[in-house]
């Protein structure tokens, strides 16, 4: 894609990959930077994390997530209002950690981007 197209308003190829991706992501489920990669068998944690970084507000951005379950820095309350919402599943914060804000349930809440009827094939 050229940069004139770029700069006219449209998205690069693979960034509107990986917001498509985002799109699919079911409410209250997430997925990490690598697994987005791993899904599109192309890029890895820092492209798909700096695309939706660019890009990202126009969809589910805290369903794409960091592998830890920690909060995105700077977004923690918005992406809290979204899992409370969307009943994703929490883990409250330890009192040895710095942090009063829970983390992801990686465990429950991971989506492997299969639909409930292809689990079960």
């Amino acid at each position: 894609m050229s940069e004139e197209s770029e700069s006219a308003g449209e998205l690069p190829e693979y960034a509107e990959r990986v917001l498509e991706v985002a799109e699919l992501i079911p409410p209250g489920r997430v997925m990490t930077y690598g697994d987005v990669a791993e899904w599109l068998e192309e890029g890895g944690p820092r492209q798909v994390g700096r695309v939706m970084s660019l890009y990202g507000g126009a969809v589910p951005w805290w369903r794409v997530v960091r592998a830890d379950g920690a909060m995105l820095p700077g977004h923690e309350l918005g992406a809290l209002d979204h899992y409370r919402e969307e009943n994703t599943p929490l883990r409250e914060a330890s009192r040895a950690a710095g942090s009063h804000l829970p983390r992801l349930d990686m465990k429950r809440a991971r989506w492997d981007g299969r639909t409930p009827a292809e689990a079960h094939d």
